[in-house]
């Protein structure tokens, strides 16, 4: 029996996606859990996996086409087995609000994804062009009317953008050969006049975390805890460590944290969890989402089972996640499922900070910066290691006595950290 492939919903607030190319084409075979496609989202341009094994019998849908969620973009058959029909529901999507993405979003007819038939002055600026070429358009100050398009209908893409960002179209005849004017210097010297106000319109990707940041800290009532941990064991194991590893798999400090918080959680489970109505759901999984700062906004990778794989395992994963979220690459598992979440900014040098909670999860973990710091120990003050960690918690779900002992058990492993070997 054929088998529907349907655009993936990529985090709580995706509404569509773009098919960026179709990596196996049709007739092709594919196994299960092969790259099927390529799609553009808000936050990034991720590979689709297919879920089932067999031949590539249909593309519902062309490159270039924007496809909402759930909606069928590719049957994959049995060898041999024949697709003359699907049976697709009709569906025409519900853009959202904005006149952007109104003009641009498809509609869904028996399987086929159609443009929607819009005007060209309708469309922002009278140009077709997806997404990501737009916001790209709009943070380096690109009049996407004077982008050559490569996609379907003349649609620029992201690739579009960036070649005329690398080969700017040469001068017009009529002002080749004009011979630039020498300045008039001032008889007097004057004041270069003050810089301009400059207005940068917010990227999709930075508004959707402004707006569920900020409907996470007026629905969820915070409170902070701040521990600081001596270091100077972590540290140490981690240079014995790293001196057996080649330079491209060198651990960080990070991956030592992410282990003890995760081996904490198993301690912990009401921290391990989410807030569902008037339900907390303790989550049998502990997976640690790592914040990562990209171009244009924030992305959190997720390490899935934490708590039972090596501090090695963890570095292996997180370093390839967070290569491929940096290089726009990312793939659905790799940003979903997260139950827990730490915030790192210590590669800043930043001793203390608080972050906010990312709903639906009841907690996330900001850690600062290793710092030297004279210490008292043995009643001399000494060269010591120190480094400050602040939980944020949902108030609905724990309290403050049960994030204190949970950063006291984080303490027990860091400080002795052979515990995070066995």
């Amino acid at each position: 029996m054929p088998q529907i492939v349907n655009m993936p919903k990529l985090g709580f607030d995706m509404a569509e996606g773009t098919l960026v190319r179709w990596v196996v084409q049709e007739g092709e075979a594919i196994a299960k859990g092969g790259v099927l496609a390529e799609i553009e989202t808000d936050k990034a341009t991720v590979e689709v996996e297919s879920t089932f094994d067999g031949i590539v019998a249909r593309h519902l849908v062309n490159s270039g086409d924007i496809v909402p969620v759930n909606t069928p973009i590719a049957v994959i058959a049995a060898p041999g087995e024949k697709v003359e029909a699907v049976d697709l529901p009709v569906e025409k999507t519900t853009p959202p609000a904005a006149e952007e993405m109104q003009a641009e979003t498809p509609t869904v007819e028996k399987g086929i994804v159609k443009e929607a038939d819009a005007e060209e002055g309708n469309l922002p600026g009278g140009v077709k062009a997806s997404p990501l070429a737009r916001r790209i358009s709009l943070e380096r100050g690109i009049d996407l009317r004077l982008v050559p398009g490569s996609g379907p209908g003349g649609r620029v893409t992201k690739k579009d953008v960036e070649s005329y960002v690398q080969h700017p179209p040469a001068a017009s005849p009529a002002t080749a050969g004009a011979r630039p004017v020498a300045p008039i210097a001032p008889v007097l010297p004057a004041a270069s006049p003050a810089p301009q106000d400059e207005v940068i319109p917010l990227n999709r990707l930075r508004a959707i975390i402004g707006r569920r940041m900020v409907e996470a800290k007026q629905q969820v009532p915070h409170f902070y805890v701040t521990h600081e941990y001596d270091m100077a064991g972590v540290m140490g194991l981690r240079q014995q460590v790293n001196t057996l590893l080649p330079d491209d798999e060198k651990t960080s400090v990070n991956d030592y944290l992410v282990r003890a918080v995760a081996l904490a959680l198993r301690e912990f489970p009401n921290l391990n969890a989410s807030l569902s109505g008037d339900q907390v759901v303790r989550h049998g999984a502990v997976n640690i989402g790592i914040a990562v700062a990209v171009e244009g906004g924030l992305l959190t990778v997720v390490c899935k089972d934490a708590d039972r794989k090596s501090i090695r395992q963890i570095s292996d994963e997180v370093r390839l996640m967070v290569a491929r979220a940096r290089d726009g690459k990312v793939r659905p598992d790799d940003i979903e499922g997260s139950t827990f979440s730490i915030s790192n900014l210590g590669m800043f040098d930043v001793e203390h900070f608080i972050a906010i909670i990312n709903p639906p999860e009841a907690a996330i973990l900001a850690l600062g910066s290793v710092r030297e710091l004279p210490v008292v120990k043995d009643g001399q003050v000494v060269s010591g290691l120190r480094m400050k960690a602040t939980i944020s918690v949902d108030h609905r779900v724990s309290d403050g006595a049960e994030a204190a002992r949970f950063l006291q058990a984080i303490g027990r492993m860091v400080e002795q950290p052979m515990l995070l070997l066995i």
